[in-house]
């Protein structure tokens, strides 16, 4: 169960990032919002399985990046669920509208940028805490370390307020820089996936 579990989660992860860029490119919000409520449950998973499997020397580590991916896990989910139980269901004022509604600029953005953040923070903690042997286990631990590298843009660009003045043309580079990190974290599931599917 301790291998059986994260790479279910791997599965799920790859599966919703994959799913999201889909979404994304038809401009479905709805399904966006959908599959990125199970991302963070399917991270927890393969963050666990990272944490159970390291080295003593490396535990304070492994558990940092669990951590963090918790805290990943409540934020963005407070914001997906949000999204799909309230704001899309509710008519909502112009003033709860500017709070609860999925805009850049908008407090649930901002919280969602955040999530993202901590994610970074939590993947370059578990990267750290790999020894890995084999070839495509150090590719997973360097991109896992590189990733948390995300985590500057996410908490500093929302506090230096350049989302509040976003145009049509940054609302099209958002969704480039979204479709890029799509590309960049489905090869760490794929790599999990492996990782955790081969024998101990």
């Amino acid at each position: 169960m301790n291998r059986i579990i994260p790479k279910i989660g791997a599965a799920i992860v790859t599966l919703t990032v994959f799913l999201f860029a889909v979404f994304l490119l038809t401009g479905f919000s709805g399904g966006q919002y959908f599959v990125c409520s199970f991302l963070p449950l399917g991270y927890i998973m393969m963050s666990a399985g990272f944490q159970h499997e390291s080295d003593e020397d490396r535990r304070v580590s492994a558990n940092i990046g669990l951590v963090f991916a918790a805290v990943y896990a409540v934020l963005v989910l407070l914001v997906y669920f949000s999204q799909l139980a309230f704001v899309s269901l509710e008519s909502l004022n112009e003033q709860a509208e500017r709070v609860l509604s999925f805009l850049p600029g908008s407090l649930m953005f901002g919280y969602d940028l955040l999530g993202y953040g901590m994610m970074s923070l939590s993947t370059f903690f578990i990267g750290l805490s790999m020894k890995p042997q084999k070839k495509p286990d150090k590719w997973l631990r360097y991109l896992m370390m590189i990733h948390g590298v995300f985590f500057l843009g996410c908490f500093f660009m929302p506090i230096t307020g350049v989302f509040s003045t976003a145009s049509a043309s940054d609302s099209i580079g958002g969704n480039i820089a979204l479709l890029f990190w799509c590309a960049y974290f489905i090869p760490i599931g794929i790599l999990t996936y492996r990782h955790f599917g081969k024998e101990k």
